[in-house]
């Protein structure tokens, strides 16, 4: 009896079907997060080497923005306090991958100095839209985070290093409620002032949904914010990250976070579930005729190896369909 021939995986009968939609982007930068927001919501340390190799497998399968790692104290997030042991291992992935990008959080002037010390390029600040996270997350009150941010991001600049602004809790608060967008704008408008070239609007809780999103961008439109200042990171929670996705496209937005497997979610926030799978992305985007320079057979193969590093399977919904159980 002869076996039955192996059934070919989606990507093998070229799938997802490539259609265009002429009112979105033609090109997305892929904005990853994983090895930073991902492993830092971790319990279990994860090895230096194995986040090296996470890392360089990311950039081998076409992702040319990976946030690496944060210099923040290590008694806030142990999961990131190799920092120093990890940049060094690093130092040669850009000239091995033109054009590669690795930006790290920084949460003050100390963290600056010691990301300056390894040489970076790329920096991060983390701000908040409302007061209670902000003074759960940074030790202090909204305003006086914007006020820490300040010599951070001037000083950075100055050195010619690019600054980008995470702006927290965007749409909804566990703690306030829903976010009013003009209170979201007028934090949003600070950080890109005092000199950030990119703001990042997160829904830090998974909350938001497309008319939400719509809104937003269309506030900071007339607050006289360009929209390719702006990019957008979605958590999952309520399955609505997609959607989000989808209204920020056709918003004009062309960068978009994502972290490799579904990996992270938020240590200050127990309502934060996993991030937005950049598996799931692609998959949505290269369906839609979108570039994005990622091989995701490539990428899906990285995030099935990083589940095995980390005992379970990945919550990415591409990732277990085209791995079975996730784990390669």
């Amino acid at each position: 009896m002869t076996a039955a021939a192996p059934e070919p995986d989606a990507l093998d009968l070229g799938l997802p079907a490539e259609v265009r939609d002429r009112g979105l982007p033609e090109e997305v930068r892929i904005h990853e997060v994983g090895p930073r927001d991902g492993l830092q919501n971790e319990s279990a340390l994860v090895p230096v080497e194995v986040k090296a190799e996470f890392i360089a497998r990311l950039a081998g399968a076409g992702l040319r923005t990976v946030e690496a790692t944060s210099f923040v104290h290590p008694k806030w997030v142990p999961q990131l306090a190799d920092a120093e042991e990890l940049a060094p291992r690093l130092a040669g992935l850009p000239a091995r991958h033109p054009g590669l990008r690795l930006p790290v959080l920084v949460p003050n002037e100390r963290g600056l100095d010691r990301a300056l010390a390894h040489h970076a390029t790329d920096i991060a600040v983390f701000a908040s839209a409302t007061e209670t996270f902000a003074r759960r997350n940074l030790n202090r009150s909204a305003d006086e985070a914007m006020a820490m941010f300040r010599p951070v991001v001037e000083r950075a600049t100055g050195a010619g290093v690019r600054v980008r602004g995470y702006l927290s809790m965007c749409f909804g608060d566990p703690w306030e409620g829903p976010v009013p967008a003009e209170q979201v704008i007028r934090f949003g408008v600070r950080l890109l002032e005092m000199g950030c070239t990119e703001l990042s609007l997160g829904d830090t809780i998974g909350v938001a949904t497309p008319g939400q999103v719509t809104a937003l961008l269309d506030g900071f439109g007339r607050a006289g914010v360009p929209v390719d200042r702006l990019a957008v990171h979605f958590h999952d929670t309520y399955g609505q990250a997609l959607s989000n996705t989808l209204a920020a496209l056709r918003g004009g937005v062309t960068t978009v976070d994502a972290s490799a497997g579904g990996l992270g979610g938020c240590p200050y926030a127990k309502s934060a579930t996993g991030n937005l799978a950049t598996e799931d992305l692609v998959w949505m985007l290269h369906g839609l005729g979108i570039r994005t320079g990622v091989d995701l057979r490539a990428l899906v193969s990285t995030s099935g190896w990083m589940a095995r590093q980390l005992g379970r399977p990945s919550p990415s919904r591409t990732v277990q369909a085209l791995l079975g159980d996730g784990r390669d």
